[in-house]
């Protein structure tokens, strides 16, 4: 017999962890930062890193960047997030890319 939580532990050791980073650039609005950090709160997941700053924009507006890494995130979940990050009120642009590690980093 097969203990499949076992196996799944086993492959889930073998698969390269990785971090996914969110680049979100809206509108200096109060109500932004809670409705992007609602969108992971509302999947169970905290950010690993979250930093935000107000900074000048193109067309002499403030603008808001906040930068998001998410560990242990599967791709199609972290593409989900990123289409919705888009369709925030006041959200002009979301970049998202994936750090990932090799096994010899991770053992290091």
């Amino acid at each position: 017999m097969t203990n499949h939580g076992f196996a799944a532990s086993q492959e889930d050791a073998r698969t390269p962890k990785s971090v996914y980073c969110f680049s979100v650039h809206a509108a200096a609005e109060p109500d932004v930062m809670p409705r992007v950090l609602e969108l992971f709160a509302k999947r169970n997941l905290v950010p690993a890193s979250w930093h935000s700053t107000v900074a000048d924009g193109n067309r002499g507006f403030e603008e808001l960047q906040i930068d998001i890494q998410v560990q242990q995130l599967e791709t199609k979940v972290a593409e989900h997030i990123a289409r919705c990050l888009r369709q925030v009120v006041h959200v002009n642009t979301v970049l998202t890319s994936e750090k990932g590690y090799s096994n010899s980093a991770l053992s290091a």
